[in-house]
């Protein structure tokens, strides 16, 4: 387990307000808990509704919750109640970073909306997470399943011939997350720099646009609309799940280079100079040609085996594994993906951090909290005379 006293993260001495919940905010503030930001997570007297999202769970506590609180202090705010909402006034007050996704404007009759935070603080980097921004779309509630319809997502997956399918992940809360990490590092850079804070501002419909990358240009740049394809790729083969003599593998051989060394080890390299499949685009035109060539080859041998040769003589592949496979194989490479939170009975294996510091490494310091499990500490704190050291 990691030592939380053995470091301290690069945004230590930072005070995080967390007024966000569900996903993409609260998975904003884990990451900049992990790198020593100090976050408090403001909870309504419910708490999070991922608390209660659930199977599966631990020990009673949903792992959704789990998976994205590691590291924050919980207090229980009623802000309907005046005294509970002026104990937040003042938490974003002090704080350096306030991260919120309420409806645009929701938090403006507690007195916790930009206009009034920055008012009274103002270096605070202020953060909002919308559906589909401040604008026109400021009343359209924003969860990912909606936002994977909207943007274009669904279009692009599944079979040809079916039906639109939702990713597997909540993939542009995740990603709006992340995009609020950046927005906030960003800000605070501009405030080392003139001592004042600013309104980030992020939803997840742009997260999911510019997420949609090569897609997104093909219409913005091109406009062409582009379709389902299942697992393949429109503009590179092979690059896609091919049948081995027992499982798929995939194959990413992405530019020449990569398919000559392929056709080598499949053991068919007429293949890499045969006019059809020389270039990349040859090799996309005439796709249904090549992939029976290669299947013939690939179907000697185990998806495992396969991974082995190929990625040997720098060829992308991998076998399509369940997560248990993709812990495992992060084990193999030493990324030791499991990190344990907390001390006896309140100890919960997490994800690590994917990010790595060779100065200030990231840390693990809290647990997930219970609701308001530091409630008494923090109200005392806020309620008190400010002071240089913080609860």
């Amino acid at each position: 387990m990691d030592d939380p006293a053995a470091s301290r993260g690069p945004l230590s001495g930072l005070l995080v307000a967390d007024f966000s919940r569900v996903l993409a905010g609260p998975y904003a503030t884990m990451l900049l808990s992990d790198m020593g930001a100090d976050v408090v997570k403001v909870e309504g007297p419910q708490g999070d509704e991922t608390r209660t999202w659930m199977p599966p769970v631990r020990e009673g506590v949903s792992t959704y919750y789990l998976g994205v609180n590691r590291g924050k202090r919980s207090i229980a705010l009623d802000l309907h109640d005046e005294a509970d909402a002026g104990i937040a006034r003042e938490l974003a007050r002090r704080a350096d970073v306030v991260i919120e996704n309420f409806k645009p404007g929701g938090l403006a009759k507690y007195g916790l909306d930009w206009p009034s935070v920055s008012r009274a603080n103002p270096r605070a980097v202020y953060a909002s997470i919308s559906g589909f921004g401040s604008g026109a779309g400021r009343h359209v509630p924003g969860y990912d399943l909606m936002v994977q319809a909207v943007s274009g997502l669904m279009s692009l997956t599944g079979d040809p011939d079916g039906p639109p399918y939702r990713a597997g992940i909540s993939v542009f809360d995740v990603m709006a997350g992340n995009h609020a990490v950046i927005g906030v590092l960003a800000a605070l850079r501009h405030r080392d720099a003139t001592g004042l804070g600013q309104h980030v501002e992020i939803n997840l419909l742009s997260s999911a646009l510019t997420g949609l990358v090569n897609h997104s240009s093909a219409y913005a740049a091109g406009g062409v609309v582009p379709y389902r394809m299942g697992n393949a790729h429109p503009s590179v083969f092979p690059y896609e799940p091919l049948p081995t003599a027992d499982n798929d593998l995939i194959v990413a051989a992405a530019n020449d280079g990569q398919f000559g060394r392929l056709c080598e080890v499949l053991g068919v390299p007429d293949l890499a100079r045969d006019p059809r499949f020389a270039h990349n685009a040859d090799r996309t035109k005439n796709r249904e040609e090549l992939r029976p060539l290669l299947v013939e080859r690939l179907t000697t041998r185990g998806a495992l085996d396969w991974f082995d040769a190929l990625t040997a003589v720098g060829v992308p592949c991998g076998p399509i594994n369940t997560i248990d496979g993709g812990f495992a194989m992060a084990e193999r490479f030493g990324l030791d993906p499991v990190v344990v939170v907390g001390e006896g009975d309140r100890a919960v294996p997490t994800t690590r951090n994917p990010i790595r510091f060779s100065a200030t490494p990231v840390g693990y310091r809290l647990p997930p909290p219970a609701l308001d499990e530091h409630g008494a500490d923090l109200r005392a704190w806020l309620t008190a005379p400010e002071e240089d050291d913080r609860a």
